[in-house]
């Protein structure tokens, strides 16, 4: 499966940038993965029907991912809940080859992965849906991913019960990417320390970024 390289502004949600932003002011601080630990983004409690915490066990050949918290909504979406239970036996041989990759990349690379795919609710309604991928380290490794999953409907209102099962139609992948690119970041109306502001009315010496704050 190929993945394109992005930057942080691929990911379209609105709340899933604020939750890769805190990942990337962690990542910021020593150019490193954070420890889950770390990660207390704002208004946590708001996402959690949303989010998944799974533990990575690397010490096979292929990862082994399994559920340590499920969202109520993501329940709803795959028909039952799924805490202590593999990822890969959770989605079941139909879906794996469409799920597993994301999160095979997002540990072979150690960096956030954002993927978009068109499903259909019971009722045949187009869904999209939004999976944004975080990863945690421990001792260097993968040993943590928070993802969190948004669907959203152009067509308003749709089916949530049984979304990812309830029909014979595939997940039909619209987007992957591994955001590599820009891992920084700056916050509304500031610049960057060391960068240089330029005035073009003005004939004096540019002036250095670390005296200059812009409301």
């Amino acid at each position: 499966m190929d993945f394109a390289s992005a930057a942080p502004s691929v990911v379209k949600s609105i709340k899933q940038r604020d939750l890769l932003n805190a990942w990337l002011r962690l990542f910021a601080r020593t150019q490193t993965v954070p420890a889950v630990w770390e990660y207390q983004p704002a208004r946590l409690e708001d996402e959690l029907a949303d989010l998944i915490y799974y533990t990575v066990d690397i010490s096979t050949p292929t990862p082994r991912l399994t559920i340590q918290s499920e969202g109520t909504r993501i329940s709803r979406a795959y028909g039952h809940t799924g805490k202590g239970i593999p990822l890969d036996e959770y989605i079941g041989p139909r879906l794996a080859p469409f799920v597993m990759p994301f999160y095979y990349e997002c540990v072979a690379r150690g960096l956030p992965v954002y993927s978009v795919a068109d499903v259909n609710d019971i009722y045949g309604r187009v869904v999209a849906y939004e999976r944004l991928l975080l990863p945690f380290h421990t001792d260097g490794k993968v040993c943590h991913i928070v993802a969190s999953l948004k669907t959203f409907c152009e067509d308003g209102g749709f089916e949530i019960k049984n979304l990812m099962r309830g029909n014979d139609a595939l997940p039909r992948p619209k987007l992957r990417a591994v955001i590599d690119r820009d891992l920084y970041h700056r916050a509304p109306g500031r610049i960057a320390a060391a960068d240089i502001v330029e005035f073009a009315d003005q004939s004096g010496p540019a002036v250095n970024a670390e005296t200059v704050e812009l409301n």
